[in-house]
């Protein structure tokens, strides 16, 4: 999902309540208010803070396959997160981006040698190989890969075990799973580039739409989560679903895409402050924070003070579910790091404590067993 790389109460569940003019507000773990903000708020059996499953259990198998949702599901994880990206023929298929290079084995398919091109996506060249170009028939020929192999030397064993799943797919499993649970399988959606692909006619929000009214995740209190990094597509959706919508942002000096377009001269620093969360909250439910805009790092990588973002969010009746949790000291700040392999385990669980401690309503993690395990001891303190 990225595109970077006070004490709070304890509220066990997540509230989902109408404010105003029919807008919806998720009310979080947050501030001790946080219930009188959202009013009488309907039980949905989330708990907070709430574990997403990041692209699945993408610490242990490759992201965005079955193998991964599934074992994030079974670990416990609250929340299994998908990015769509589209086919050539119009599918939402299941990839962290639509350069594919580093994710299938594309690159092994000689009839696909003449697919590969340079495209600028966003504002930056990228090289390779992408879904717009495949139809869903050709894209189900490739097997999905782990994404960083270096790091995640043991996910390569599960190389080419699953393919490509479309949405569609995944919505079914989500049935076939909460029937078998006797409880909804929540998801986390993410349109990816939605302004990049409305240029070549193939628009995200729509098909998403209709594939949400299809399997009944349409409504405001539906078990599902829609977000962007464009907040313009977050309004798209909102205009088309009641389903939660939450507007993800980036480190504090980037604009979203879709303002650089439209010439919108607000950063991310903009709409972390209590005026640009205001605007964002007459349009979401919630923000996805990057970490750092929770607790910066300084330039050691060691955590800071934290910011007001947590409360000033509440204050606007946003949740706030940030990226991302990683195990590995390479992803970790500083101060929990262990040893000097960066790709050993560090003190994950003191970085989860810290993070909780801010009052975030939830958060992504690669690893969902060990987001779980913190929770717990962060709720028996």
């Amino acid at each position: 999902m990225e595109q970077q790389h006070e004490q709070p109460g304890r509220r066990a569940l997540l509230g989902v309540a109408a404010l105003g003019a029919g807008a919806v507000v998720i009310g979080g773990a947050g501030t001790a208010g946080a219930a009188e903000r959202t009013g009488t708020p309907h039980r949905s059996g989330l708990p907070v803070p709430t574990v997403i499953a990041h692209r699945g259990a993408s610490g242990y198998r490759p992201e965005h396959t079955f193998g991964s949702y599934q074992l994030a599901l079974d670990m416990g994880a609250d929340v299994i997160e998908q990015d769509l990206v589209p086919t050539k023929d119009g599918h939402l298929v299941c990839r962290h981006e639509n350069d594919i290079t580093g994710t299938t084995d594309v690159s092994a398919h000689p009839e696909f040698a003449g697919r590969k091109t340079t495209k600028t996506v966003d504002g930056k060249a990228l090289t390779g190989w992408f879904t717009e170009d495949f139809t869903l028939a050709e894209l189900k020929t490739l097997r999905a890969k782990e994404r960083i192999p270096a790091t995640r030397q043991e996910n390569t064993l599960y190389d080419g075990r699953w393919d490509v799943p479309t949405f569609e797919e995944v919505l079914r499993w989500a049935e076939q799973q909460g029937r078998r649970r006797g409880r909804p399988v929540w998801l986390h959606v993410e349109t990816k580039h939605p302004s990049y692909f409305r240029k070549l006619g193939l628009g995200l929000e729509e098909p998403l739409a209709r594939l949400l009214r299809t399997y009944g995740r349409h409504r405001k209190n539906s078990p599902v989560f829609l977000q962007s990094f464009e907040p313009s597509s977050i309004q798209r959706l909102g205009k088309l679903v009641s389903s939660p919508r939450v507007v993800l942002l980036d480190a504090a000096n980037t604009r979203p895409w879709d303002f650089v377009e439209a010439g919108d001269p607000r950063t991310v620093a903009d709409l972390v402050k209590p005026e640009g969360l205001k605007w964002i909250a007459g349009f979401a439910q919630g923000i996805g924070p990057w970490l750092d805009l929770i607790i910066p790092r300084d330039a050691s990588g060691k955590l800071g003070t934290p910011t007001t973002l947590v409360r000033d969010a509440h204050a606007a009746g946003l949740i706030l579910h940030p990226y991302t949790m990683r195990n590995e000291n390479s992803f970790l700040p500083a101060d929990f790091r262990r040893g000097t392999d960066p790709n050993a385990y560090g003190d994950a669980f003191g970085a989860f404590k810290t993070y909780f401690e801010t009052g975030i309503d939830g958060i992504f993690s690669d690893n969902a067993d060990t987001a779980l395990l913190a929770r717990a001891d962060f709720l028996k303190d």
